[in-house]
């Protein structure tokens, strides 16, 4: 994530950027604006707070511990967050004011102190946090600090066509008719090799690409931008989103690949080099992962490309502070502190649980969205690296 840099033009600028993300000309307003706190207790940009953030004092009786679901949340106090105060909260504060257009039962009004904040200097946004809300460390519900792990995810781009071609031989399809979620479909070998199956998904395919592994790496990231080639030969960039799967649990070809020893380690390069060896297994490869993924098409516009694709909340997520959790631990909407150290990522900072995911289970567990790209980007790059340990606390509001 680019740090926001400090001083006049970087902070007008972000004042006229929140125009396009919460659609509100008070940003750019050259009206003199009075000092003073806001209604609602909210610190105006130019009063004294947003100089420093004021000193922590956090000496109430800490309120009991929660359970939720899966987890058992114990309170902590501010000074007891490793790392609280050193974050860029404005590189999160898009992905809160994203998540409060679903916001989490109880915090509607949260959500338009949160929206106000939008231009406010990081020490209010700090001392705000502070005053509304209290850490909770994230545990196993009988009280264990389990293992926590952290991985990453990333919205591909890749090249397709919208017409089978002689490079272009594996389809992307839209949900089969009659698909539901309370019964299995067809498998992936059933999809290739059954006259049945075929015939259901007859004229349902969006797009095809060149690379069956890349159409699995699409199925298993859940969404991604395509670039399609139109028969009249204009190039369209459009979004696939998740829309379905048919029933079938999720097996890791990876996995299935380092059993057999076929390879050293579980990598896309890996993976995508012994398919290149070895084109007459292939396909034993790609049906031992029997699941199969569905997508509709979405238009991507100049607004939507600055985000990923909906999660689970049903919000775009934001690179870098948009997470997938089990919702049986965290629910969709919580702010979350994250703290992990690893040789792909050592950080903590403030994300938002707005996503989940098929391999998402546990009480501290997380999928980190690291944005969108190519395989030679950035994104990839750290989506396919992180695998390392993982801390959680939820903030949970005051009262």
């Amino acid at each position: 994530m680019n740090q926001i840099r400090t001083g006049t033009h970087k902070r007008l600028w972000r004042w006229c950027a929140a125009l396009t993300i919460v659609g509100t000309l008070v940003a750019c307003d050259t009206t003199p604006t009075p000092t003073g706190p806001a209604p609602g207790g909210v610190p105006s940009p130019t009063s004294p707070s947003a100089r420093a953030p004021a000193p922590i004092v956090d000496v109430e009786p800490l309120p009991p511990v929660q359970h939720h679901g899966l987890s058992r949340w114990e309170p902590i106090r501010w000074n007891e967050l490793p790392g609280w105060g050193q974050d860029d909260l404005h590189a999160a504060w898009n992905a809160w004011i994203k998540g409060c257009e679903r916001p989490l039962q109880g915090h509607g009004a949260l959500c338009d102190e949160v929206r106000m904040l939008s231009i406010a200097s990081q020490a209010e946004q700090q001392d705000w946090v502070v005053k509304r809300f209290r850490p909770y460390r994230v545990v196993q519900r009988d009280g264990v600090e389990p293992p926590g792990l952290l991985t990453g995810y990333y919205e591909p781009i890749m090249s397709a066509s919208r017409q089978p071609t002689a490079s272009h031989r594996t389809p992307l399809y839209a949900p089969p008719p009659g698909l539901s979620a309370k019964r299995r479909w067809y498998s992936r070998k059933e999809i290739d090799t059954s006259a049945v199956a075929k015939a259901a998904l007859k004229d349902r395919a969006i797009a095809w690409v060149q690379d069956p592994i890349d159409a699995l790496i699409l199925q298993i990231q859940g969404s991604g931008r395509v670039r399609i080639s139109e028969p009249d030969g204009q190039v369209r960039e459009v979004r696939l989103a998740f829309a379905g799967h048919n029933g079938h649990a999720y097996q890791s070809v990876g996995k299935w690949l380092l059993r057999q020893r076929a390879i050293s380690e579980g990598s896309w390069d890996a993976i995508k080099d012994w398919a290149a060896r070895n084109p007459q297994r292939l396909n034993e490869m790609l049906w031992s992962n029997p699941r199969t993924v569905f997508f509709r098409e979405e238009a991507l516009s100049d607004l939507d490309a600055q985000f990923g694709p909906r999660g689970a909340q049903g919000v775009p997520l934001t690179p870098g502070r948009s997470i997938a959790v089990d919702p049986k631990s965290i629910p969709y909407g919580t702010p979350v502190w994250m703290a992990t150290q690893g040789e792909a990522l050592n950080d903590r900072r403030l994300v938002l649980a707005q996503d989940t995911g098929g391999a998402i289970e546990g009480s501290v567990r997380a999928d980190l969205f690291t944005g969108w790209g190519t395989q030679q980007d950035e994104a990839f790059l750290l989506a396919a690296g992180l695998k390392q340990p993982l801390q959680l606390w939820v903030l949970l509001p005051r009262n």
